[in-house]
Parts: C-alpha cells; sequence; structure tokens
C-alpha cells in the first residue's frame, strides 16, 4: 500500500510538472513578506508564475490586464487597502473566477468574518516561517481552482500553519 502511495505522489508530481504554471497574482506592500513568499514558492513541486501589486491601485490595474488563477492579497495596503479591493472585485463580474485568498497577518475575527461575508474564498495567516508558509501554499495550491471555487464552512476557512 505505501508503494501504491509513493508511486501515486510521484505521478500526481510529474504530471503537474508538465501543466502550464499556475499564474499567481500577489497583492503585497512589504517588500520582506514578498520575498519570503516568492522563496516559499520556489520550494514547492507545483509550478507557478508570480507577479506583485504593491498596493491596491496596482492590483486592480493588473487584474484589468489579465485574471489570475490565484490572488492572495494582504488587507494592509495603500492607496486602496485589501478590504477596499475585495469589495471592488466582488462587485464586478468579470472576476468572479478568480479566487481570493486573504494573506494577512492580521488574525482578528472581525477581519476574518468581513472577508468570508465578502466573498473571499480562504484567509491564510502569514506563518513566522518560511516552512510553515510551504506547507500553506501547498495546501492552497493543491486545490483545483480551475474546475471549481471554493467556498469553505467559517471553521474552516481560515489557514494556520
Amino acid at each position: 500500500m505505501v508503494v501504491f502511495l509513493v508511486a501515486k505522489k510521484r505521478l500526481f508530481m510529474e504530471m503537474i510538472k508538465e501543466q502550464d504554471p499556475t499564474y499567481v497574482l500577489l497583492a503585497e506592500d512589504d517588500d520582506d513578506d514578498y520575498l519570503i513568499f516568492s522563496l516559499a514558492l520556489e520550494e514547492i513541486a507545483i509550478r507557478v508564475s508570480l507577479k506583485r501589486a504593491k498596493d491596491g491601485e496596482i492590483l486592480m490595474q493588473l487584474l484589468q490586464e489579465k485574471n489570475p488563477d490565484l490572488l492572495f492579497l494582504d488587507l494592509l495596503m495603500p492607496c486602496k487597502d485589501g478590504r477596499q479591493c475585495i469589495r471592488e472585485i466582488r462587485a464586478n463580474s468579470a472576476y468572479d473566477s478568480v479566487p481570493i485568498i486573504v494573506y494577512s497577518s492580521l488574525n482578528d475575527l472581525k477581519e476574518i468574518e468581513f472577508c468570508y461575508r465578502e466573498g473571499t474564498n480562504l484567509f491564510a495567516v502569514k506563518p513566522n516561517s518560511i516552512g510553515d508558509l510551504k506547507s500553506i501554499l501547498e495546501r492552497i495550491l493543491s486545490i483545483n481552482w480551475k474546475q471549481m471555487l471554493f467556498y469553505p464552512t467559517l471553521s474552516q476557512f481560515v489557514i494556520k500553519a
């Protein structure tokens, strides 16, 4: 049984490597957080093409160019914060298929409930290590977002290391 599972995982990883990279748009103003995020992505087996928006205004411009496969969105950003972006994105049907993963150091129930109510797909709490972030990213990227949008219950909405 163990040999079968190892072979199945190896086959799954090979299939992932042959696919087009997942286009991830990260809205993050902090250079250190962006660096840690990009380093964690480099360590996982899933191919990803990463683009960064340093603030909410740039994010909205990039969304007009191309919808990402996944949007990771910090709540605390200059110009236009994450809350404003969520409302603007979810109000525009052109972005209905864009999964929004809030990526924030805020772990406040009020913020979590706001994001859940406004239609984001997950809330990932920024971890303290690259290893923990790698684990979070693997869980999120293992969801087949292109086949279906994932809207968990509130109890499964928050992802922590």
